[in-house]
């Protein structure tokens, strides 16, 4: 390896390095900040909340570090257990239902050739790209004529029929060899011998990557739950959050630090199979 090749190395440690540090001071700062008392904290950021000229300052480590934020929201708060639980309420009966649901669609994709598979797969392609707001309209409209609006239901139903995981999954079904269901075809097993003995087990790293990315999207939720659900106590931590008043920005940034430990969780125990699905998924049939 000569100098030129290691500089170059060298350097594009250093970018990754300073760009990963931009990556993760936002979360230091909430952080941080969450542990700051409400004087340091008036006094860092009295330019916003009082809305005067100024600069804001963030320090690194607060100067008077103390835990009243965290008591006054967890022992003192106790409307933060209710949206906790909502939340709670909503994602996983949702992940279940895509479970249920995606799994057994994509092993058919994947598995099976029937008359109009590609344009029904190519419909779920679409429904998958197109955002919220160009189908929460036709979504909301349904869901009234089921009489299920302002209700977890509303949230739940259309989470479980999310056509991403089926996309996720099918990838993975259709990366296990065909050799090792036709030798087991060969050995007496029948098609739901196969899926439960060799399409759940290899297929484990799809299923797993779409369940964290399922429950990434769903805990940060907040469009949905902000049209379909009307009721204050039915409402999630993604609107519980912006609705703390400034004078309580402390607590808001616990709620936030708390909101943030499932996701950083997940990263840190579930990210090689992230890392699986996302590869899986870019690969063109």
């Amino acid at each position: 390896m000569n100098l030129l090749s290691i500089i170059k190395r060298k350097l594009n440690m250093l970018l990754l390095m300073v760009l990963s540090l931009i990556t993760i001071l936002p979360i230091w700062f909430v952080i941080s900040g969450s542990f700051m008392g409400s004087g340091e904290f008036t006094q860092s950021f009295s330019a916003v909340l009082s809305d005067t000229s100024g600069k804001v300052s963030w320090p690194l480590i607060p100067n008077y570090p103390t835990l009243r934020s965290y008591i006054e929201l967890l022992i003192d708060t106790p409307r933060f257990f209710v949206v906790f639980w909502n939340s709670c309420k909503q994602v996983f009966p949702s992940l279940i239902g895509q479970l249920l649901i995606a799994v057994p669609a994509a092993w058919s994709f994947a598995r099976f050739d029937f008359k109009g598979k590609r344009a029904v797969l190519t419909l779920y392609i679409i429904l998958m790209i197109m955002p919220f707001q160009v189908t929460m309209v036709s979504t909301y409209l349904v869901l009234d004529r089921l009489g299920i609006l302002d209700s977890h239901w509303s949230i739940i139903l259309p989470a479980a029929f999310s056509t991403f995981p089926v996309f996720i999954m099918v990838k993975f079904f259709k990366s296990i060899p065909t050799t090792l269901f036709e030798a087991a075809s060969i050995d007496g097993a029948g098609e739901w011998r196969i899926f439960i003995n060799i399409g759940l087990p290899l297929g484990r790293g799809g299923i797993i990557s779409a369940m964290i990315l399922g429950f990434l999207e769903l805990w940060n939720a907040i469009e949905q739950p902000l049209n379909f659900i009307k009721t204050p106590s039915k409402w999630p931590l993604t609107l519980f959050i912006p609705g703390i008043s400034p004078e309580k920005a402390g607590i808001s940034l616990v709620a936030s630090v708390i909101m943030l430990l499932p996701a950083l969780l997940l990263f840190l125990y579930g990210g090689q199979y992230l890392e699986q699905g996302i590869m899986v998924s870019g690969i063109k049939e």
